[in-house]
C-alpha cells in the first residue's frame, strides 16, 4: 500500500490518497487521479493565459526585460513569473485591465492568503494594492 499527498483542486489544500497494488500491476483509483490531475493542468491554462494577457501589457514598453518571466513560464514556474510580473509593473501606472488579469491568475493560484509565511504573499499583496487603486481610477 502507498501513501501520497495530491493537491486537492476543489476543496484548497491537500488529501491523502490511498494507491494499492492491484495484483502487482498497477495502483487503484488511477480514474480520480487522472481527474485530479486534467483539473490541475487546466487551471494551469487558465493562470497561463491570465499571466500571458498581463504580460502583454509590458511588452511593448521601452526597458522592459521579460526574459526571466518567459523563463519561469516556459518551466510552468507560474508562481514565480507572477512575482516577476507584479515586481517589473510596480511603479508603471499600468491599467485597471492589466490587473484584472493578474488577480485572476492569483486568485486560480490560490495565492490570497491571511498565512503570514505564504509563497508570493507580497505579490499578491501588491496586486490587490494595485487592482484597488486602478478600479478607483478606471
Amino acid at each position: 500500500m502507498f501513501w501520497c499527498v495530491e493537491q486537492a483542486i476543489s476543496s484548497g489544500g491537500c488529501r491523502f490518497v490511498r494507491n494499492q497494488l492491484v495484483d502487482g500491476h498497477g495502483t487503484g483509483n488511477t480514474g480520480a487521479m487522472t481527474r485530479d490531475r486534467e483539473a490541475l493542468t487546466e487551471s494551469w491554462k487558465r493562470t497561463r493565459d491570465h499571466l500571458d494577457a498581463a504580460r502583454a501589457h509590458l511588452a511593448h514598453l521601452p526597458g522592459i526585460d521579460l526574459s526571466t518571466t518567459l523563463e519561469f513560464l516556459e518551466h510552468n514556474e507560474l508562481g514565480l513569473a507572477f512575482d516577476c510580473l507584479v515586481h517589473l509593473a510596480d511603479d508603471l501606472g499600468l491599467p485597471l485591465r492589466f490587473w484584472q488579469h493578474m488577480d485572476r491568475a492569483a486568485r486560480e493560484m490560490r495565492l490570497y492568503s491571511d498565512e503570514p509565511h505564504m509563497p508570493h504573499r507580497k505579490a499578491a499583496d501588491s496586486c490587490l494594492r494595485h487592482l484597488a487603486a486602478a478600479s478607483e481610477q478606471g
